[in-house]
């Protein structure tokens, strides 16, 4: 008769444990910060970063075709005038609604991504908790609204450095009462799943792919701050310099708070106030313009209002002892 072995005879060296009637239990898992979560699912390998980074761009540009293709689609059975491309026309709010859910549509992309490259649960990319916190997210909207209303208010005395602005010389025409109400509904509707959206894409998914080959998190939170700003287009080396802050400061809160929340709350906010302005303004929704287009005067409040939300959201989620590391796994 032969005696089965302890699990610390030899035999068992460099095999993990098995259940009784199934495949080998899962590895234990660490407490992981926000930015090294990748490595939660115990398969990392060093390409599925990459290979994941690739389904991204690829399933993006399927999203903006797809949704272009729905609204020509749209526009020929409605028999909308075509522009010198040969495009439908939809006007400066259907257009601007076309680029939002655009971009909305990233998120379910950045979700399928964790989940078939990296063998991660989505949730992962929202927070270590495994899921977005909606209290504490709303805890962020209430801090940041008065500060994000303050600084939208103040830039708008302010010259735009182009003979507009407070001077007067440029006169501002009224939307009117229909294009407003339309306007200002598809921006409640659109923004925050874009702003979202995009959180998801560079403080969340770009973030976490670097931070699974680094320790450091300002490793993981730089590149993706710069490749925020690339993505609004080149304006003003100011404007630039303001999405860069911006890009860090959203780094810094995603990793110090553990999770999107703080970050999706600060983007939200801002969106909705800007782009709720512009529905009010003759032809704003139809302009080129970004945020990277900002002159120096308005940089100045932004980053004050931004320096404002981080020191204010640190101080809420150490008061709350908001998490900040994943629960981890124990030993099977």
């Amino acid at each position: 008769m032969t005696t089965t072995p302890w699990p610390d005879h030899p035999a068992y060296a460099g095999h993990r444990p098995r259940t009784p009637y199934g495949p080998p239990a899962p590895a234990p898992s660490p407490p992981l910060p926000y930015h090294r979560l990748a490595l939660s699912s115990g398969v990392h390998r060093w390409w599925r970063p990459l290979a994941g980074t690739g389904l991204v761009l690829v399933g993006s540009i399927v999203a903006m075709l797809g949704v272009l293709l729905v609204a020509e689609t749209a526009g020929a059975v409605l028999n909308r005038p075509v522009d010198d491309e040969g495009f439908h026309v939809w006007g400066g709010i259907g257009e601007t609604g076309q680029a939002l859910l655009s971009l909305a549509l990233l998120t379910p992309v950045v979700f399928l991504a964790a989940r078939w490259a990296q063998r991660r649960p989505a949730g992962t990319l929202s927070s270590v908790a495994g899921r977005l916190r909606w209290r504490w997210l709303g805890r962020c909207l209430v801090v940041g609204l008065p500060l994000v209303t303050a600084s939208l208010g103040v830039m708008l005395l302010l010259p735009d450095g182009s003979g507009g602005g407070a001077d007067g010389s440029e006169r501002v025409e009224w939307a009117g009462l229909p294009d407003f109400l339309l306007g200002l509904a598809m921006v409640c509707v659109l923004v925050p799943f874009q702003a979202s959206a995009e959180e998801y894409a560079f403080r969340g998914w770009l973030t976490q792919a670097v931070g699974s080959w680094c320790r450091s998190p300002w490793v993981a939170v730089v590149p993706q701050a710069f490749l925020f700003a690339a993505a609004h287009g080149w304006g003003t080396p100011w404007g630039f310099a303001d999405l860069v802050v911006f890009g860090v400061v959203a780094g810094v809160l995603t990793v110090r708070t553990g999770g999107l929340e703080a970050a999706i709350g600060l983007h939200v906010l801002n969106n909705l106030l800007a782009m709720g302005v512009s529905a009010a303004i003759a032809g704003a929704l139809a302009s080129d313009e970004t945020a990277a287009d900002m002159v120096w005067t308005q940089v100045g409040v932004d980053v004050a209002m931004l320096c404002g939300y981080a020191a204010l959201v640190l101080w809420l989620a150490g008061r709350h002892r908001v998490a900040t590391l994943s629960p981890g796994t124990p030993p099977a």
